[in-house]
């Protein structure tokens, strides 16, 4: 049910996309678009079908219902980086890459040196901070040049600090390489910081379409931004003056 390519300027198309486990529903009758290049944010609360989209969309779980059309070359980061502690660094991102063996490592070390980290490639996963081991995964998935970059809550387990950085690396490393992206999250700032539009999925089903057009800078001082998050904040359920929203 899933194929390799996908028409025109459309990088994802989903249609009827529908997924029950032991007859409870978590999606129920998904429509998703994705143009290439576009960066996409998906809300949620807990449950509500943010993460069986993903693996629906990544291959993972191809145990769904109505038709998903998706790249062939696709790659996905979790919030775990997930490194093999017994490969160095370097190993660890052309782990499985094809081609010759010179070849990988060559462009492994490419992808490094774009997430800052070619002075690490020799070495080992225990020796990184949770923002480097991330910076690992996310040069791991780029160096197969996805056409599509899923990321499923990738910076949730980093401190407010090392976030602030790794969005500013997130959006250089996009605009360079161009993949449709779909970044599944629970922080709405998150979500307007970095996406060209904005869905929320409530109970299996996706709400209205939300495009990030802000004339300024994204900040949440700015008055538009503000506005924007309030509304995602009100379709989430959640008020404006809950602690953390």
């Amino acid at each position: 049910m899933t194929a390799t390519t996908v028409e025109d300027e459309i990088a994802v198309l989903g249609e009827g996309v529908g997924r029950s486990f032991e007859g409870r529903e978590v999606l129920a009758g998904v429509e998703l678009r994705l143009r290439r290049g576009e960066f996409l944010a998906l809300l949620g609360r807990s449950g509500s079908g943010k993460s069986t989209l993903l693996r629906a969309l990544a291959g993972l779980d191809p145990e769904y219902t109505g038709r998903l059309l998706v790249p062939q070359r696709r790659s996905m980061v979790f919030q775990d980086p997930r490194l093999q502690p017994w490969k160095r660094v370097l190993d660890n991102v052309v782990l499985g890459l094809p081609g010759p063996r010179a070849g990988a490592r060559a462009r492994g070390l490419a992808a490094l040196a774009e997430v800052g980290l070619a002075d690490h490639a020799k070495d080992w996963p225990i020796t990184l901070s949770g923002g480097e081991a991330q910076r690992v995964a996310l040069a791991r998935a780029l160096v197969r040049e996805p056409e599509l970059l899923l990321l499923d809550e990738p910076f949730g387990a980093l401190d407010a600090l090392t976030r602030i950085r790794m969005h500013a690396l997130l959006r250089e490393l996009c605009r360079k390489h161009r993949p449709a992206v779909l970044l599944v999250t629970h922080d709405v700032d998150e979500a307007l910081l970095l996406a060209d539009r904005v869905l929320v999925l409530t109970d299996g089903r996706l709400g209205p379409d939300h495009p990030v057009e802000l004339a300024g800078q994204r900040h949440r001082t700015d008055p538009e931004f503000a506005a924007l998050r309030t509304t995602l904040l009100a379709e989430l359920g959640v008020a404006e003056d809950t602690p953390h929203a």
